[in-house]
């Protein structure tokens, strides 16, 4: 077997098992299969791993950092031209990161700031009327479930009057929530909490109905309460592979 013969046994073996991880989730809290979406981190490892991936099944990608997710974006292009998929940015973006992240991203998850909201709006509306893009930017806001100093997301109360700023928008498409677990708290009450926002923010967007909760270690908590889309890296990829900035 070659390498990539050995890298695709690898990752379909991998796929298989967190599908059905997944698949076991919803069914144990009721819920169709479909429901959920997988999102396969993969910050830190190369294109061709994500080019295999493509030719397993998968659609949806994330990246957290811009300046890898630029080139590797285009790499992947490049091998999988035809290939059907979408581009998550999951990390912290600065607002000066704006303009680069919205030519390759289909989707930010990590809208934590008004001013954020203001410099992927204008750098969306370039990108459209350049060429560079042809559908509005989907966006999600972060929200810090512990508030704790330094980790991205807005508070929770701030929630409300970020998704309003973003639905003032033209450029941006406001499709719902994302959150990580804080380590020192239990995944089910984090989860609860932003099932919690998710319901209070669909009451007044409808259209804001995704829930993006839940990684390697406790995608079935997120299942639980509510996720419609888990981001899984570790247990999909394997451990981190540092490749080349």
């Amino acid at each position: 077997m070659t390498g990539d013969d050995e890298r695709r046994a690898e990752l379909a073996e991998s796929l298989r098992e967190v599908r059905e991880r997944v698949d076991a989730a919803c069914r144990a809290a009721g819920r169709a299969p479909g429901e959920v979406e997988l999102l396969a981190v993969t910050k830190t490892f190369p294109a061709r791993d994500a080019a295999l991936l493509a030719d397993l099944g998968q659609t949806s990608f994330a990246e957290n950092r811009e300046q890898e997710a630029r080139g590797k974006v285009a790499e992947f292009t490049e091998l999988r031209p035809a290939a059907p998929r979408r581009w998550h940015m999951v990390g912290q973006l600065q607002r000066n990161k704006a303009r680069s992240v919205v030519r390759w991203a289909d989707v930010v998850e990590s809208v934590d700031s008004p001013r954020l909201v203001e410099a992927l709006a204008k750098a969306t509306g370039n990108a459209l009327e350049a060429g560079e893009r042809e559908h509005p930017l989907d966006v999600l806001v972060q929200v810090n479930l512990d508030e704790a100093p330094g980790r991205g997301g807005c508070a929770p109360s701030d929630v409300m009057t970020l998704a309003q700023a973003i639905t003032t928008t033209r450029e941006l498409r406001l499709r719902g929530v994302m959150a990580v677990a804080p380590q020192h708290t239990r995944p089910d009450v984090s989860f609860r909490t932003l099932f919690e926002i998710a319901t209070r923010l669909r009451q007044d967007w409808p259209e804001a109905s995704e829930i993006s909760a839940g990684m390697s270690g406790d995608l079935e908590s997120a299942v639980a309460h509510g996720s419609t889309r888990v981001r899984v890296g570790t247990a999909l990829l394997g451990g981190r592979r540092l490749i080349s900035p």
